[in-house]
């Protein structure tokens, strides 16, 4: 009997993008679904609950969610689980580290990245910032900017380029 080999499906794209849109898709097709903004606001509670972290402690948390999922994924490729990881993956730095963490367990990695032009960003995340919920992070100006600054476009990376959502 041979064990299947997982795929770990890296999302990357900017906030707005459609990220979590496809990985949810991806999760009725079978998927897991490893997302550290889901984990962080179930740990911190709604936004209405009055609980403020302090940049530095709100990064410590987002790092210590990441190391925990990281065992995770490693824990569902031996399992032989189909992943998606529902992170931004700005940098190739991170983006190398996951494929390379991937192909240690014999496993194959899948880089889909959705992008959209910065009105439909923008309007997108006006969208989800009247929303609620793990999934509706809030982006203000001055944060999508950063982000915007920040982000490597991957190129040549084996990425998937998609401008609309899975169907």
């Amino acid at each position: 009997m041979t064990q299947q080999v997982s795929t770990v499906v890296l999302m990357c794209g900017l906030p707005g993008a459609g990220k979590t849109t496809w990985a949810m898709e991806l999760v009725r097709r079978g998927h897991v679904r490893l997302s550290i903004d889901e984990v962080v606001w179930h740990r911190l509670g709604r936004r209405d609950a009055g609980v403020v972290l302090q940049a530095e402690a709100f990064d410590e948390l987002k790092e210590e969610v990441r190391r925990e999922q990281r065992q995770e994924l490693v824990e569902l490729m031996l399992a032989g689980r189909d992943v998606v990881v529902d992170y931004s993956f700005w940098s190739r730095a991170a983006r190398d580290d996951y494929k390379a963490l991937v192909e240690s367990h014999g496993c194959r990695w899948e880089l889909i990245h959705l992008k959209a032009d910065r009105g439909t960003l923008e309007r997108r995340l006006q969208e989800r910032n009247r929303e609620e919920g793990a999934n509706s992070v809030t982006v203000g100006a001055k944060l999508f900017s950063r982000y915007l600054a920040n982000f490597e476009e991957p190129q040549g990376e084996g990425e998937q380029v998609f401008t609309q959502p899975l169907t």
